[in-house]
């Protein structure tokens, strides 16, 4: 069998947005692929019964979002193709035909919605006053040689004007209609505010949320309005509070939608809140002690489900709701995990039918279909990669510390399964958010999986702060990140640590945001870890709070604001304690990282270097800060074999160099068989003075 490696992100497909057909028969499904610098993007389908499997969209283009007509007969999806570089609507026939480019509008299409007619489809678009005013919103043909063109200067007059990894220069989403017809397209919104999460209702009225608070970018609560469509009525309908608005919406005029109670919303755990025709609101979790998905929640019937984080799960429930008027509604919290092992990302619910994306820790993503109570698994995208690779299957380890009962996982080199005779160094991982959660599988498995195929023994675990184990724990970290969450880590480190097969003078640590943070303040308060690697994380508070889309973090978690409390903020900030770092730390982050700027590298970066500590700071161009998740393939294969050299070499068990001693160049490919380093092409100052010379004759 061979061992996973870190090119071989490469090789592994992966699979999301799945979207049962009206009849409960079909799923579509995207299928995402590597390749070289990009991703292969398609919409495929497969019945049910898991028996037949095809593409259905081209390879031409980069092709999301699929939605069933409600019929059945088409499928719409969101495409990148041909001359366009914008994303456009497009609808496909089921039994074959050619497919029909619905929008072509300025700023792409984002999320989109079917009436239940199948007579129109609403979505919203990113566009700019100028461009709304002369219809490019609309129809990009009244001026085919208008181009977008970032503005010079950048005048800012928002408190958040940039995320994920684009600036929105003064865009704001609207919401559209499309007549399937004859391809009409209205804007049904107006005014300097972001309109999303359009939904309908019966055919004619459509739902969208917009925050109108002033400024927006310092609120977190949202109007939900509904439009008549033939009359142009607009009714605000309730109000709610939330990170990420959507809304699920019945024919006969019942709405859920998320709520994260203010104050303090980032301390608060997410809910799913129905309101009634009446307008009366109830909070059908309230007696759920578990955080809900925003972007999860869906009917089925008289029925809602949702997504939530639970013991190092993501498990599918159902609240079951009274088929009556009566506004009073019960959730069965006993009987309500529908779907529940591994760690699902996606659900579709038609009928008693569910379709589901789950990942384990044996296979890192699949499209399954829950069916008359029995689970299918209606793809193997990944088959010849596993059946040709060990895959270590983590250990489960429960701990206490101060009182708390901490869930974790061990995963062990593919020799130590046979011989435990032997030593291993370890590496300990730790999660971001900071109320993120870790399971066995999700976005981590191909690191976990490469870290332990190079001879690492690899601990993660879900310390406070932590979703999925109840709202006292994920509130323990209030005011503190550092110190509760270190206990926790080290404490967990201890236990792993007491295995005689695990060598305690070998011991790294890394993470990721949240990890990244912890990772900096970590080496500041023990010298134990032989090598760190720190990522896209926030080392100071003050310098974060004032460059980041995600401000609110601070507020909330440390109810502090750096104007009135600079000294605590600064405390807890892992940059304030570079002077104990003794520990070789690599610092990576990403040059469009607009939750966790870079600035906060760069600042790292210098405190480091002025003090001695041996460190090397690592820069990716056009990524953001999902760059572990979604970036680049060529690029995250770079960070991940960046990542174990840099362990190899303080690593007593591999001769190599260390990492910060060799030459830095642009590109480079890490052999891990030899656990050397071979240029990828010649970068140096050296080579580049050579190539002068030549050019020169010289």
């Amino acid at each position: 069998m061979q061992t996973v490696k870190a090119k071989e992100y490469h090789e592994i497909v992966q699979v999301s947005d799945p979207q049962l057909s009206p009849d409960g028969e079909t799923v579509a499904f995207v299928r995402k692929e590597p390749v070289e610098d990009e991703y292969e993007t398609t919409v495929y389908v497969v019945s049910v019964d898991g028996d037949r499997m095809r593409q259905f969209t081209a390879k031409e283009g980069i092709d999301a979002n699929p939605r069933w007509s409600p019929n059945g007969d088409h499928l719409a999806f969101t495409s990148i193709r041909g001359d366009s570089d914008t994303s456009q609507l497009w609808v496909l026939p089921v039994d074959g035909g050619e497919a029909r480019q619905l929008t072509d509008v300025v700023g792409g299409v984002e999320t989109f919605v079917w009436s239940p007619d199948g007579n129109r489809i609403a979505f919203t678009q990113n566009s700019i006053d100028d461009e709304r005013e002369v219809g490019l919103d609309r129809d990009t043909s009244v001026n085919k040689e208008y181009n977008r063109e970032p503005p010079d200067p950048k005048v800012i007059d928002r408190m958040v004007y940039r995320a994920q990894e684009q600036y929105f220069d003064g865009t704001r989403s609207h919401v559209y209609t499309v007549e399937l017809e004859n391809e009409l397209v209205m804007r049904h919104t107006a005014g300097n505010y972001d309109f999303v999460a359009p939904e309908f209702g019966d055919a004619t009225t459509l739902y969208y949320a917009v925050c109108r608070d002033t400024p927006t970018d310092d609120s977190t609560r949202y109007d939900i309005d509904s439009v008549d469509l033939e009359s142009g009525e607009v009714e605000t309908i309730t109000q709610t509070t939330s990170w990420a608005p959507s809304i699920a919406a019945t024919e006969d005029g019942y709405l859920a939608y998320p709520r994260t109670p203010e104050p303090r919303a980032s301390m608060q755990q997410t809910d799913v809140e129905v309101c009634d025709p009446t307008g009366e609101q109830t909070v059908i979790t309230a007696d759920l002690d578990r955080t809900v998905e925003p972007q999860s929640i869906q009917w089925a019937g008289d029925d809602l489900y949702f997504l939530t984080p639970d013991t190092g799960n993501v498990v599918l429930r159902r609240a079951v709701l009274e088929a009556t008027n009566d506004p009073e509604r019960d959730l069965e919290t006993d009987s309500s995990i529908v779907v529940k092992d591994g760690e699902l990302t996606g659900v579709s619910v038609e009928g008693d039918t569910i379709a589901f994306i789950k990942s384990e820790w044996d296979h890192p993503g699949d499209v399954f279909a829950l069916v008359d109570g029995d689970v299918r698994r209606l793809t193997t995208v990944n088959a010849d990669y596993l059946d040709s690779h060990h895959i270590g299957q983590p250990e489960a380890i429960w701990f206490e510390n101060d009182g708390r009962e901490i869930q974790g996982w061990l995963l062990t080199p593919p020799e130590a399964d046979i011989d435990r005779s032997e030593q291993y160094p370890l590496v300990v991982e730790i999660h971001g958010g900071p109320h993120g959660m870790w399971s066995t599988s999700g976005t981590m498995w191909h690191e976990f999986q490469t870290l332990a195929a190079r001879g690492y023994a690899v601990f993660w675990c879900n310390p406070r702060g932590s979703v999925g184990y109840g709202d006292s724990f994920a509130t323990a970290i209030e005011r503190d990140w550092g110190q509760v969450t270190m206990n926790d880590v080290l404490a967990g480190t201890d236990r792993v640590a007491e295995r005689e097969y695990i060598d305690t003078d070998n011991q790294f640590v890394t993470g990721g945001s949240f990890g990244g943070y912890m990772t900096a303040w970590i080496v500041a308060h023990t010298d134990r870890f032989s090598g760190a690697v720190a990522q896209r994380g926030v080392y100071d508070l003050a310098s974060f709070y004032g460059s980041t889309d995600a401000f609110k973090l601070i507020e909330g978690d440390f109810d502090a604001l750096p104007w009135e409390d600079s000294e605590f903020l600064w405390k807890h900030s892992p940059a304030a304690h570079a002077t104990h770092v003794e520990t070789p730390t690599l610092i990576i982050h990403s040059d469009n990282d607009f939750r966790v700027p870079v600035n906060n590298a760069e600042l790292l970066h210098l405190f480091y270097r002025k003090l001695g500590v041996e460190t090397r700071l690592v820069r990716y161009p056009r990524e953001g800060h999902e760059l572990s998740r979604s970036g680049e393939p060529n690029h995250i294969v770079d960070r991940l074999e960046r990542i174990v050299r840099w362990f190899d070499g303080y690593s007593d068990y591999h001769d190599v160099p260390k990492a910060q001693n060799e030459e830095a160049t642009d590109s480079r490919t890490i052999t891990e068989e030899k656990g050397g380093v071979t240029s990828g092409r010649c970068d140096s100052i050296a080579c580049f003075r050579i190539r002068l010379l030549l050019r020169a004759g010289g």
